[in-house]
């Protein structure tokens, strides 16, 4: 007898099979979770630099994307050349050449600033370490010098740290002691760092391949959706990536647009201030400000103390800086982050700070970077769920609604309990006490009287008719 493979036995041994294999992977998951993280980590590791081109890729998308709306295209319409597949193949070439361009410029004006303004910057620090820990104890020592309770305590303190510290950087048994594990961390980070230098070069790479065909891949994504799904969930698939694309897309490459223009008026800003060290000041606020709400307070806080202790003699270039930061903050809040992000996110101020405190804990700086885009989607997904549920049960869409709302009848009508008028809250109040038992669970908002007048009007007329 010939074995159908569409029998329902086969169909059954099929089941068994997934039912078994998943209770296996589910035991293994349990009880060898360090070794599945473990792989998982390893996998990401041979991966990361695929996912370094496609991250590449998707920031650079929107540069290459105006390069070819807005230069090349209607260059060469003005050269009357007619569209065509050739002209298509050399205007992508042009562009992916003009990208990778950009992008290595913005890599190498970074890394010329880094040396020319940051690391000076750093060594001067450094240098006058010693002259900068005076200044704060004579700042100390003047401040507390009508409580010698608290001048007796903090002192002492700060003394013995700076000693310690100078004691430990000046001993050399010490510091032969650490060599080694000096030497360890130093071998460690450069290994690190060649080794993320390395996948980001391949990443580069990799990156021009995806941009030169982007859209060959979206369709080949688009198809394996439309594969897997039938047309109506593939559809709402689409346009669930679709406005994941907008809301990352918008406020990652707004903010790293906003982050820059606020570095750079920073620097212009501290530099007719003569504000010390202009350059690193307004690299840390740039950078930081990527970070949302709370980024420019992370990134001011810091600096506002190292230009305190730079020069304790003029404390109110600090007090000048801190009000040059907050009104650069309220220029970019009110002026200069509207127009370029608008509303990308749709989230209030509470959800911004939940969403920031929630993957900023979870996965560190980078989390609270992508944290507000990824909390909105979320949050629009639950919106869209909550609003097709109320559709369904043609109940009202707007929160507003709710806002003053005593209950819905049977009727989808809203009753709001400031626009009743005396008596008909009263009543209200009446027909509440009818209320059968079970409620909230069973509550009916029909009038008893009334369906008890009308049962006996039509029982009377049909009386009459019989006689």
């Amino acid at each position: 007898m010939k074995l159908k493979i569409n029998s329902k036995y086969f169909k059954w041994g099929l089941t068994a099979f997934a039912v078994i294999a998943g209770g296996i992977c589910f035991y293994y998951l349990i009880f060898h979770i360090s070794e599945f993280i473990q792989n998982i980590k390893s996998l990401f590791s041979v991966i990361m630099p695929v996912m370094f081109g496609l991250i590449i890729a998707y920031l650079l998308t929107p540069i290459l994307n105006f390069i070819e709306a807005k230069m090349l295209n209607p260059l060469l319409d003005r050269m009357k050349i007619k569209p065509s597949a050739r002209r298509k193949r050399i205007v992508r070439g042009i562009a992916v050449i003009l990208t990778s361009l950009l992008l290595i410029l913005a890599i190498y004006a970074l890394v010329a600033m880094l040396i020319s303004q940051i690391v000076p910057s750093i060594q001067a620090i450094v240098y006058n370490f010693d002259g900068y820990v005076d200044n704060l104890s004579n700042w100390l020592n003047n401040l507390m010098e009508d409580n010698q309770e608290l001048k007796n305590f903090v002192l002492p303190q700060v003394t013995k740290f700076f000693s310690s510290l100078e004691t430990w950087l000046a001993d050399t048994a010490t510091l032969l002691e650490k060599s080694g594990e000096v030497l360890k961390t130093v071998s460690l980070s450069i290994l690190s760092f060649l080794k993320v230098a390395w996948n980001f070069i391949i990443g580069f790479i990799i990156s021009i391949y995806v941009l030169a065909s982007k859209e060959t891949f979206s369709a080949q994504g688009k198809k394996i959706i439309y594969a897997i799904f039938d047309t109506d969930a593939a559809n709402s698939v689409l346009s669930s990536l679709r406005f994941v694309h907008r809301t990352f897309i918008g406020f990652i490459s707004g903010k790293v647009l906003d982050s820059v223009i606020i570095g750079l008026l920073c620097f212009i800003g501290t530099t007719l201030l003569g504000t010390p060290y202009a350059a690193l000041v307004s690299v840390i606020v740039g950078v930081t400000n990527i970070i949302p709400f709370f980024g420019p307070y992370l990134g001011a806080i810091p600096c506002a103390f190292l230009i305190l202790i730079v020069d304790l003699s003029h404390p109110m270039n600090c007090v000048t800086f801190v009000i040059f930061i907050l009104v650069l903050q309220q220029i970019d809040g009110n002026l200069i982050g509207p127009r370029i992000l608008g509303d990308s996110t749709g989230l209030s101020g509470f959800w911004v700070i939940f969403s920031i405190t929630l993957f900023g804990g979870l996965f560190g700086v980078p989390g609270m970077i992508v944290g507000v885009p990824i909390f909105a989607v979320f949050f629009a997904a639950v919106k869209g769920l909550v609003n097709r549920s109320l559709q369904k049960k043609k109940l009202p869409l707007q929160s507003g609604v709710y806002l003053d709302m005593e209950y819905i009848d049977e009727n989808g009508e809203v009753h709001k309990t400031e626009e009743e008028s005396s008596d008909t809250r009263q009543s209200r109040k009446e027909k509440h006490k009818r209320i059968p038992e079970g409620f909230p669970f069973k509550r009916s908002f029909k009038k008893p009287a009334d369906n008890i007048k009308d049962n006996t009007k039509d029982n009377h007329s049909d009386t009459t008719q019989e006689k």
